[in-house]
């Protein structure tokens, strides 16, 4: 499909068209829509429908973890320019192993990076394998070796790397693991350095052509402040903007005056943030706060303390409703029977961050359902919650017992059997829907 201005959706699936038609369009050539394995066709045909800014050579749609995804219009520069910036960092051009859905900023950058090496990209199929993601390293080629991932494919390949001394041998052979997506965890920091495995820390979005600092670093010409406790980004890799929300463009997208008269555009991420010894530090979203008995609290802080434990490593916190205090925290975990006790996690919660984040709930869910970029679904995994939470309602006010009452009595089974409609892995395969980079 080609729009009136150029704009060609691609299946991502059709490697080998998609890899001609990024060149193309890296070279000046029409503007590319890389689309994921069953796309919706009213969602493209109103991208191709839409106007694009000037110099757009890629459409991308962002993963959309806890909402609506954005069109993000990328221009050949600022793509090449994020390309560059990583090898510099990194040491110098390398092979691209690609184990993340190649319609997203984390897999098409890994694509670009192969075009500017000159060295042909690797995939890994199928759904997220470790063993299948070291096999596959096997057909690199080039000086160096290069992978990106999100924590809970790279926390897989450490668990087999731990367990297997050939695996290890394997994983260390990459001159650098890029995990990003999420914040990666004290704890898998540890397992990697423990491993000898080459771990970089990469935090960047779409809107920024992907990882643009490194270990909490700046990488090329990107810039990072803090304003009003956001991190905000300036650097040759910005978008050009959302396509068909100039609305939006304006908000995301800033242009502030510099003190040589000149301006700077700056993105705001939305992200909450620190500056310490110039290193950037990201504690959290400034809309992932709730509101308990007038007490801010940040569900990412509460998921950065759960996360240590063990059992805990993919928690998530979300935000309920609750009559005495407004919201509460409640934490999602997966089943795991080495688990730490929740009592225990509460206690260190309680502990670190105050009595207002300490969890009501802890609900155990056989697996969390994920975005094809591997990050949660946090959309899905709180209608889910919702409902379960609606059914202990009914059991109360079919039995005649109060809501919570029925909640703590029906909480043992729920823990049992909860879980989603249906699982994704995170994969590119046709069966599951970022790099988004963000940490």
């Amino acid at each position: 499909m080609t729009s009136q201005h150029g704009l060609r959706a691609i299946p991502s699936e059709d490697r080998a068209w998609l890899l001609a038609a990024l060149s193309d369009a890296l070279g000046g050539g029409a503007p590319i829509l890389p689309l994921p394995p069953g796309a919706d066709p009213d969602s493209v045909d109103e991208l191709l429908a839409a106007s694009l800014p000037s110099g757009t050579a890629m459409v991308i749609r962002t993963s959309g973890s806890s909402g609506v995804p954005k069109a993000v219009a990328l221009s050949a520069s600022a793509l090449l320019a994020s390309a560059r910036f990583t090898h510099e960092a990194l040491g110098g051009p390398g092979a691209w192993l690609v184990a993340l859905p190649s319609h997203l900023i984390s897999g098409v950058q890994m694509l670009v990076r192969s075009a500017v090496s000159g060295i042909d990209p690797v995939f890994v199929d199928g759904p997220f394998d470790p063993a299948a993601l070291l096999d596959a390293a096997e057909r690199m080629e080039g000086p160096r070796r290069y992978v990106s991932l999100v924590p809970v494919q790279f926390s897989r390949l450490l668990d087999l790397a731990e367990r297997d001394p050939d695996a290890a041998e394997a994983l260390q052979r990459f001159d650098a693991v890029l995990v990003g997506g999420q914040a990666v965890s004290l704890e898998l920091r540890r397992r990697a350095h423990d491993l000898g495995v080459a771990l970089r820390r990469s935090y960047g979005m779409t809107e920024t052509s992907g990882g643009c600092v490194y270990d909490g670093v700046e990488i090329g010409d990107t810039r990072v402040r803090i304003r009003s406790g956001e991190v905000q980004l300036a650097g040759s890799t910005l978008a050009l903007g959302y396509v068909g929300d100039p609305a939006h463009t304006a908000e995301r997208f800033i242009d502030d005056a510099d003190r040589d008269g000149g301006s700077t555009r700056w993105y705001r991420t939305g992200d909450a943030g620190e500056l310490l010894g110039g290193m950037l530090t990201v504690t959290g979203r400034l809309d992932r706060v709730l509101v308990s008995g007038g007490v801010n609290v940040s569900l990412d802080q509460i998921e950065a303390v759960a996360r240590q434990f063990t059992g805990w490593e993919d928690a998530l916190a979300l935000a309920l409703p609750h009559s005495e205090w407004g919201e509460r925290p409640s934490l999602v975990v997966e089943t795991r029977p080495d688990a730490v006790p929740f009592d225990d996690v509460r206690a260190a919660i309680k502990d670190r961050l105050g009595t207002a984040a300490a969890p009501e709930w802890a609900t155990e869910i056989e697996e969390i359902p994920r975005l094809p970029g591997g990050k949660p679904d946090l959309v899905r995994v709180a209608e889910w919650l919702g409902r379960l939470r609606a059914s202990f309602r009914e059991i109360g006010a079919a039995a005649g017992a109060p809501t919570a009452q029925a909640e703590r009595e029906t909480r043992a089974r729920s823990e049992a059997h909860a879980e989603p409609e249906s699982q994704v892995s995170p994969s590119q395969s046709a069966s599951s829907q970022q790099e988004e980079d963000r940490a």
